[in-house]
C-alpha cells in the first residue's frame, strides 16, 4: 500500500475518514520538499468524538483476558517485521531519517512491542496486612481508563509505540495525536498496523490536528485520565499546567543537553566515535544527544584533533543514500534556527573548527570550541548536528560544567576506572548516564525518564505499568468490626 495516500485521514472509531477542519495540514519530504500529503485537520467536535469512542470501548476492552489482549501485539510484531521495507522508506520520506537510524528505530519499536506482549500480563495486585482483627486488604491493579497519547516529529513510530501499547496492553483505550510533521510514521501507519492486528475499533483513535485548530481540547477533555507527551519542555510545561488544572496525570519526556564527559584516563580513539555518534545521529534530533562534549584539559588537543577529523568524514544528503550519515533537519525553519544559534556562538567569541554548510534543510555539521563561559548555547538544547568542546580541569570542574543547564535527561561519562566512572556518574543531575558508552539509549525493561526540564515520570517495563494504571484498594471484613456509635 501506499502509506502517504491511503493513511492521509483521521482514524477515529474504527473508521477512516477526513477531518471536517477547514484546512490541510501538508507533509512534506523535508530533504527534497516533495508534497507526500495533504490531511484535513480533525476539529474540536472530532476530538470528543475520538475520545468518546475510546471510552465505549475501553470497558469491554479491559474484561477481555490479559492473554488474549496479547494476541494482538504479538500479531502487529509480525506485520511491522513484514512491512520493514515499506515503513523504512516511510521514515526516510517522512522525517529525513537515514537508512541506519530508520533500522534503529524499527528495531526498538519492534522490542517495545514485544514487551507490551508481556506487559498484559505483568499488571499484579497484592495482599497487604491490616491492623485490624479480621480484615483483608487486596490491592488491584486498574486501567486508568483512556490515555492521551502526544508524540514528537524526531522518532515518531518508536515515541508513540513506546506509550501506545503498553497503555493498550493494560487494558486502556489510546488517543494519539502526532506531530503535524509526521502524521503519517507519527500516528495512521500505527493505527493501520493495529487494525491490521485485529485491535477492535475505538480502542486506539488518530487524530491529525493542530493547537491553532483544537486549542487545548485533547488536555481539558474530561474522558482521558492520563496524557502523555513527548516533546519540547516549552511545551510540557504548558501541558503539565492545563492537565494538572483538571486532575489528571502527565508522563513527560523533554528535552535535553546531554554532556559527554572525557576523563584524562579515558580510551581516546572509543571516546571520540561514542561522542560523534551520541551528537550526530539524526542530525542531533534526538533528546539524549549529546550537545557538550567535556573534555580533561591534559588530552584535549588529542581528542579534539580526532573528535573534528571524523566529524569532517561525516556525509550529508539524500537520506535514500545508504552511505549518508546525516539527512536533513526537519524543515527549513529548523536549519535557520541552527545556523543562527552558531553564528551569534560565534560573534560571542568562539572559535569554528568545522564549519557546517547549509543547503536547504540539510546542515552539515559543524563543531565549535573556545565557548565563553555563560554563554547560552551551553545550557539549552541544540537539536541540529553541533557540537561543543568544552575543556575542564579535574573532575569536580567537569561535574559543575555538566550540572550547568535547566536539562538533566543523560549523559555519559569515559574513563579508565570503572568506580570512578560510577563515582563521577553519581554527581550528575540526569535521570540517565552510561559509563563508557554514548548517551542515546532506550530499553524496553529499563525506566526511562528525566530530571529538572527533562520530564516528569518514566516508561518502560514496570514504570509503565505505574504510569498506566492505577491501584484500588478493596478491603474484606471477615469479622465484625467495633463502632465508636
Amino acid at each position: 500500500m501506499s502509506y502517504f495516500s491511503d493513511l492521509a485521514l483521521q482514524y477515529i472509531d474504527g473508521n477512516w475518514r477526513p477531518g471536517s477542519g477547514s484546512w490541510d495540514i501538508v507533509d512534506f519530504n523535508p530533504y527534497n520538499g516533495d508534497k507526500l500529503a495533504s490531511i484535513a485537520v480533525a476539529t474540536v467536535e472530532e476530538v470528543d468524538q475520538a475520545y468518546r469512542a475510546a471510552e465505549r470501548a475501553q470497558k469491554a476492552w479491559a474484561k477481555v483476558n490479559p492473554y488474549a489482549r496479547r494476541q494482538v501485539f504479538e500479531r502487529a510484531l509480525g506485520l511491522i517485521q513484514e512491512r520493514s521495507e515499506e515503513i523504512t522508506e516511510a521514515i526516510i520520506a517522512e522525517l529525513g531519517g537515514t537508512r541506519l537510524k530508520a533500522g534503529f528505530e524499527l528495531h526498538l519499536a519492534g522490542e517495545f512491542l514485544r514487551e507490551a506482549i508481556q506487559l498484559a500480563v505483568r499488571s499484579e495486585g497484592k495482599i497487604v496486612a491490616s491492623p485490624v482483627d479480621g480484615k483483608e486488604n487486596r490491592l488491584y491493579r486498574v486501567p486508568v481508563g483512556v490515555v492521551g497519547v502526544i508524540s514528537p516529529f524526531n522518532f515518531p513510530l518508536l515515541l508513540s509505540v513506546k506509550s501506545v501499547a503498553p497503555a493498550l496492553a493494560l487494558g486502556n483505550a489510546v488517543v494519539l495525536k502526532p506531530h503535524q510533521n509526521t502524521p503519517i510514521v507519527g500516528g495512521t501507519l500505527i493505527a493501520k498496523i493495529f487494525e491490521d492486528a485485529g485491535l477492535p475499533g475505538g480502542l486506539l483513535n488518530v487524530v491529525v490536528t493542530d493547537i491553532a485548530e483544537i486549542g487545548d481540547a485533547l488536555l481539558e477533555h474530561p474522558v482521558p485520565k492520563v496524557i502523555s507527551f513527548t516533546g519540547s519542555d516549552k511545551v510540557g510545561r504548558h501541558v503539565a499546567t492545563v492537565a494538572a488544572s483538571h486532575f489528571k496525570r502527565t508522563i513527560l519526556e523533554l528535552g535535553g543537553n546531554s554532556a559527554v564527559i572525557v576523563l584524562d584516563d579515558a580510551d581516546i580513539d572509543y571516546a571520540v566515535d561514542a561522542a560523534v555518534f551520541s551528537r550526530y545521529v539524526h542530525q542531533g534530533q534526538v533528546c539524549m544527544a549529546a550537545n557538550r562534549v567535556l573534555v580533561d584539559r591534559s588530552i584535549e588537543a588529542e581528542f579534539t584533533e580526532k573528535f573534528v577529523a571524523k566529524v569532517a568524514t561525516l556525509k550529508t544528503g539524500d537520506p535514500l543514500d545508504p552511505a549518508t550519515h546525516i539527512g536533513p533537519l526537519i524543515n527549513q525553519t529548523q536549519a535557520d534556527n541552527i545556523n543562527a544559534l552558531v553564528d551569534r556562538t560565534i560573534a560571542d567569541g568562539a572559535t569554528a573548527l568545522l564549519r557546517g554548510t547549509t543547503e536547504g534543510s540539510l546542515v552539515s555539521p559543524a563543531v565549535i570550541s573556545g565557548i565563553p563561559e555563560g554563554a547560552p548555547i551551553l545550557s539549552q538544547e541544540i537539536f541540529g548536528p553541533v557540537a561543543l568542546i568544552v575543556p575542564f580541569d579535574g573532575e569536580e570542574e567537569a561535574i559543575r560544567i555538566a550540572n550547568e543547564t535547566p536539562y538533566g535527561l543523560s549523559g555519559a561519562v569515559h574513563t579508565g576506572d570503572i568506580e570512578r566512572g560510577v563515582r563521577v556518574a553519581h554527581q550528575i543531575d540526569t535521570g540517565m548516564i552510561h559509563i563508557n558508552d554514548g548517551t542515546v539509549h532506550d530499553e524496553p525493561l529499563v525506566e526511562f525518564g528525566g530530571e529538572k526540564a527533562s520530564g516528569v515520570g518514566r516508561l518502560n517495563g514496570d514504570a509503565s505499568v505505574d504510569a498506566f494504571t492505577t491501584t484500588k484498594w478493596i478491603s474484606i471484613q471477615h469479622g465484625r468490626s467495633q463502632f465508636p456509635f
